[in-house]
């Protein structure tokens, strides 16, 4: 099984059928077909890719990403989808960790490529504005070799080290996860899937590339966000039928003064968990089922869902897709009974192979072919599973995980600090945003002066905002003399969240 051979053989079998909706552009699936064969020709002729080595993909969202990652797959390389919004040097360590000497990009990111050749010498770049949108159809077809078991994609995720971990993902991985979906979703070749959160995340990877054009239906690539008017116009224009997203989008529809009926019918919310009160507000405006699920990178990522005829339970995530198993287990292993909170572990043909290069990392989570998650939850008497906490610390902006170990590496980095920590606060926006608490030397601040402490959170803030991506950034700097601590030393973030 190889996921490019599933698409070439789509495109084999409706050439004209329209693969991506793309403002007032369209791209059939033969049109998007010859893009990947062609980039996968460049890719191997110009850039030296060889079977298994791994391609960096700093891409925001647009229809090359689709045929670009196609491409990686035919070429038999390993995609690595890099967050778009990482700033030079965050995107340099993922390009180190997964040794990626090859990287696609366009004009706007690629502009940074001096900067990561810096850092990686030996990295090629290509821009995806010199794929043609229609390619000769003389490029001669390639015959994929990866099988199941190898490996397709590598998605980063935050980790509670101060640096991300790549998920390795094989073909045998996406397949199961995007059969899973298909079944749960009951999606068909008519559906349209609404495309706006990034195809880097692996939510939107799975349900919003690989479904839609593994199963034969379309996308409707979402040109502009802001404001929900105009998404709402491309999904009635292009007639969407299923829309994923995060809360926060539902949140705004729901309070929106739109009048324009939906054609979508099913909403998914993923990547944060649903607030009730969300939910509610929506099914007050809206007739159109939105369910509530749940997954991680490390699962492909989709691990339960609301059963799309119901019954739906507020609050849950659902019980599991097809052909994965959840548990909720102690510290020892064992499964516990309906309403006893435990972790919640995954075990199916979704669940990752590991941790790129981290071994140790891998054998925390992957024990006895369970995933254990980190999340915290129970399962009710009907089989439906609920999380009461989520990974120690993390927070969620925008869907986006974040940790804040990774921020307060970057905060001691700014002289003079000599305490940090980073807490989440709530967003009726963003879902949460991150809060630093900082403690300074003191001979850098004067305790008495109000406008020294104003300059220094300044500067701070500005120095973040050099290396951390936007949503990172915190949104409040709090000097303090020095973070509450318990008898051993560790920082109690309870107590600072009591300042909030």
């Amino acid at each position: 099984m190889n996921l490019a051979s599933v698409f070439a053989s789509n495109a084999a079998k409706q050439p004209e059928k329209t693969a991506i909706f793309w403002g007032d552009t369209t791209y059939s699936y033969s049109e998007l077909y010859l893009q990947a064969l062609w980039t996968a020709d460049r890719l191997k002729s110009e850039l030296g890719l060889q079977p298994g080595d791994r391609v960096a993909m700093w891409l925001r969202n647009r229809p090359e990403f689709v045929s670009t990652l196609f491409a990686i797959l035919l070429a038999d390389g390993i995609a690595v989808p890099v967050n778009s919004f990482l700033k030079p040097d965050e995107a340099g360590f993922i390009l180190n960790d997964a040794a990626c000497d090859r990287l696609v990009t366009d004009s706007e990111l690629g502009q940074y490529a001096s900067e990561l050749k810096q850092a990686r010498p030996s990295l090629k770049t290509f821009q995806v504005e010199s794929i043609p949108a229609k390619p000769a159809a003389s490029t001669p077809g390639l015959e994929p070799r990866r099988e199941s078991d190898d490996l397709a994609v590598i998605i980063y995720t935050s980790g509670t080290t101060g640096h991300p971990k790549g998920a390795m993902l094989s073909h045998g991985n996406l397949w199961h996860n995007v059969e899973s979906c298909r079944e749960m979703l009951e999606a068909i070749e008519q559906d349209r899937f609404a495309v706006l959160l990034p195809m880097f995340h692996s939510f939107m990877l799975t349900v919003g590339v690989f479904l839609p054009l593994l199963v034969g239906s379309s996308l409707v690539l979402v040109k502009s966000l802001h404001p929900v008017k105009n998404v709402v116009q491309e999904i009635v224009e292009h007639q969407a039928t299923l829309l994923p997203a995060i809360p926060q989008f539902f949140r705004m529809l729901a309070h929106s003064t739109l009048s324009t009926e939906l054609p979508v019918r099913l909403c998914l919310s993923g990547a944060a968990p649903l607030p009730v009160e969300v939910l509610r507000q929506f099914n007050r405006r809206f007739s159109i089922p939105l369910l509530e699920g749940y997954g991680l990178s490390e699962a492909s990522p989709v691990v339960s869902l609301n059963p799309i005829r119901g019954p739906w339970k507020a609050g849950s995530i659902g019980v599991p897709v097809p052909g994965v198993s959840v548990s909720i287990q102690n510290e020892q292993g064992q499964t516990l009974p309906p309403h006893e909170i435990g972790e919640l572990c995954v075990h199916g043909g979704n669940v990752m192979q590991g941790y790129w290069q981290r071994p140790e990392e891998t054998a925390k989570v992957l024990r006895k072919g369970w995933l254990f998650t980190g999340d915290v939850g129970y399962q009710d008497e009907d089989g439906y599973f609920f999380i009461t906490d989520r990974k120690k610390d993390m927070l969620l902006v925008n869907g986006i995980n974040v940790y804040p170990r990774e921020i307060e590496e970057v905060i001691y980095h700014f002289p003079g600090v000599t305490e940090a920590a980073v807490i989440g606060e709530p967003d009726s926006r963003k879902g949460e945003h991150p809060v630093a608490f900082v403690a300074i030397d003191p001979s850098r601040q004067s305790q008495s002066s109000t406008a020294e402490a104003s300059a220094i959170e300044k500067d701070l803030l500005q120095f973040l905002q050099q290396r951390l991506a936007n949503y990172k950034v915190p949104r409040t700097v709090h000097l303090v003399e020095a973070l509450p601590r318990n008898a051993t030393g560790k920082i109690l973030k309870t107590e600072l969240r009591r300042k909030l």
